[in-house]
């Protein structure tokens, strides 16, 4: 990364974590489950650190004071960390993304409270750079090995560039692994579909952007991430992590 270049982490941590809980009723505060004892949300803190981050903009919303004080108790890494309340968390995710971008600045990288991302992943886009107005989204080609695609963020991607993204997409060769780099313009793309509706998920920020081909991909490869929206995405995390703990390169209990 550029020595001019101090980019700011933002994570996503304002939602319901609906399925989540109607799965499982002491699961009321989704960024706090423990995954191989650690909090999803410590893990992503952990992951922005390995990004070079060296501030992170925490954007909060359903039991906001909560994860305020359980993290400012938990965490003891060196990022700086702020706390953003995002009031109209019963919203799209792309209302959390603009409470941040007061503290983004010209470049920033994006990921969510509840993805668990391999260190490779988060060491690959140290050094990379967005296109200038645009943003790049870190994707996985290996779709076959995605634990519940119904779910997934898919994305037909063609050389470089995202040509459209969605969760129902029927033709697509790629998922959305929930990491950015973005620049301001990727704020912009997020604030015009919310004023032509009132609501602005970060996928209809993206496929604006990719209409103007400002929005690249970088391939992860053989790394590893989930996402984490139910019981069963987590009893798998956990499983995969033990049974491959010599290559799954993720934060882990001392």
């Amino acid at each position: 990364m550029s020595k001019n270049i101090q980019r700011k982490g933002i994570i996503l941590a304002a939602g319901l974590g609906s399925r989540m809980r109607n799965e499982k009723t002491d699961a009321n505060c989704k960024p706090l489950m423990l995954v191989d004892n650690i909090s999803l949300l410590i893990r992503t803190i952990h992951s922005l650190e390995i990004a070079a981050c060296e501030r992170v903009i925490i954007v909060l919303g359903y039991q906001a004071e909560k994860i305020k004080n359980y993290i400012r108790a938990e965490y003891e890494g060196n990022v700086r960390l702020e706390f953003v309340v995002n009031h109209k968390f019963d919203l799209q995710n792309g209302i959390s993304v603009l409470a941040a971008e007061p503290f983004a600045g010209s470049e920033f990288v994006l990921t969510m409270a509840d993805h668990i991302l391999s260190d490779e992943i988060m060491l690959s886009i140290r050094d990379h750079h967005p296109p200038k107005g645009g943003a790049t989204l870190c994707v996985d080609f290996k779709i076959n090995t995605i634990f519940d695609i119904q779910d997934a963020t898919k994305v037909l991607a063609e050389g470089s560039h995202i040509k459209q993204i969605g969760k129902e997409l029927k033709k697509y060769n790629c998922i959305d692994t929930g990491v950015f780099i973005g620049t301001s313009g990727l704020m912009a793309a997020i604030h015009s579909v919310y004023e032509q509706r009132g609501d602005a998920s970060l996928s209809e920020g993206v496929q604006l952007l990719a209409r103007r081909g400002l929005m690249q991909i970088l391939d992860i490869k053989d790394a590893f991430w989930q996402d984490v929206d139910n019981m069963d995405m987590l009893q798998h995390a956990e499983k995969l992590m033990q049974e491959k703990s010599e290559s799954i390169h993720v934060y882990r209990p001392n």
